[in-house]
């Protein structure tokens, strides 16, 4: 497994270009790999914009990634590109009882059924405390707690709430896509669910760039 890590140049048209569709940013991330790499369709990425003048591309993936192509697109022509790192020696460290800084891009939706139909259809979660319940309920699936802060509320926030809007590549309709970040502090139960939480994702539209959840130490 490799974490990688490319700043892109959010001044260039190209890189205008690219953010405006998460279709296209995937597209993009994929070029950076060989045709036949195995599970494609698990690599996962993020796009982080956390100063007004920075934009961060991360990638987890199997395979470690070469963006030529991206780079001439996108990216800075006087700082360096990209830059991968194994990613197995934080995966193996990871112990219950640990605490992380993590950050998470994720698309929380619930499965409503409509009278007559068999098949729920997927429906935003709205609302911070829903959110956050949602967000609770990731973490018990995925190996992890958000542990209690002031006034005993989970340690985490939501840092971030976008609704982008993107024509599908056939050209046959507009996708809408919600998305919030997650920030805050989570303490490991079960180190196994939290590695496969980290390599395959959290929640759905991991294609259009969510459920990549990141860990830091503490300070």
């Amino acid at each position: 497994m490799y974490f990688t890590h490319m700043p892109l140049n959010p001044t260039r048209r190209g890189t205008r270009d690219l953010v405006a569709s998460p279709q296209r940013m995937h597209a993009a991330v994929l070029a950076g790999f060989l045709p036949d790499v195995a599970d494609r369709d698990r690599i996962l990425w993020r796009l982080d914009n956390p100063e007004r003048h920075r934009l961060d591309l991360y990638v987890v993936s199997r395979e470690e990634p070469s963006f030529e192509g991206l780079s001439d697109q996108a990216g800075w022509p006087s700082q360096p590109t990209w830059r991968s790192a194994p990613y197995t020696p934080l995966l193996d460290s990871l112990e219950a009882g640990q605490r992380w800084v993590f950050r998470l891009r994720a698309n929380p939706v619930r499965s409503v059924r409509a009278e007559g139909r068999d098949r729920g259809q997927r429906v935003p979660v709205a609302g911070e405390a829903r959110r956050m319940e949602w967000l609770l309920r990731q973490g018990s699936a995925h190996g992890f707690t958000v542990p209690g802060g002031a006034h005993e509320r989970p340690n985490a926030r939501v840092s971030e709430d976008r609704t982008e809007q993107f024509r599908r590549r056939t050209g046959t309709g507009t996708v809408t896509l919600k998305t919030v970040t997650f920030e805050g502090l989570l303490q490991v139960t079960d180190p196994a669910a939290l590695r496969e939480a980290l390599v395959s994702g959290i929640g759905p539209a991991k294609g259009y760039g969510c459920g990549l959840i990141t860990l830091a130490r503490p300070t």
